[in-house]
């Protein structure tokens, strides 16, 4: 039976939304739960929010005559894709151009370094609140940053890094992990 009240949007936590640590940090395995903290805050995203494509990608089999006999998954993707506005944030540059490639001094003067170096695999949680007040929590043990969009200066616009996160399995072979508290 149809039920609206199972019908949700998904806003971010207020005391913070997105949260990125170092690979083999202890994670949360429920929506509640404080975070390990070595999870550093990543601030404000873009009102586009969050997305998820996790989509399965296929090859069909013919057999002679055209009918389809086979539907063959290729491939899996799991991504997320969001933009990151906090252009100032120390730990936004490090998540974005490699912790390595970013110094504070004592001032707070910042130098960045873009390099061709590999991104750094890294844990990933989302946390939100649904209607009712719902946590719901999503747990990537290992994404790296695989695509950063253009990253535009303008006057009326939010300078902001348009990332997307691209995960693979670990030993259990689970891409991202989601919690959502009871009610």
């Amino acid at each position: 039976m149809n039920d609206a009240t199972n019908v949700t949007t998904g806003k971010p936590k207020v005391s913070g939304a997105v949260h990125f640590a170092p690979l083999g940090t202890t994670l949360p395995t429920d929506a509640t739960t404080a975070l390990d903290p070595a999870f550093v805050d990543l601030g404000y995203v873009s009102a586009d929010g969050l997305t998820n494509n996790n989509s399965p990608e296929s090859d069909t089999v013919k057999a002679w005559g055209g009918d389809t006999v086979l539907n063959l998954q290729t491939d899996r993707p799991d991504t997320f894709a969001l933009t990151l506005i906090e252009a100032m944030n120390q730990n936004v540059l490090k998540a974005v151009y490699g912790e390595t490639n970013v110094t504070v001094d004592t001032n707070g003067n910042v130098s960045i370094s873009a390099t061709a170096e590999d991104m750094p695999s890294g844990a990933w949680v989302f946390d939100m609140i649904l209607k009712g007040g719902r946590a719901k929590r999503i747990v990537v043990p290992n994404g790296t940053i695989s695509e950063l969009g253009e990253i535009t200066y303008k006057d009326d616009e939010a300078v902001g890094y348009n990332i997307t996160i691209t995960d693979v399995p670990d030993s259990s072979g689970v891409y991202h992990y989601e919690y959502i508290a009871a009610a």
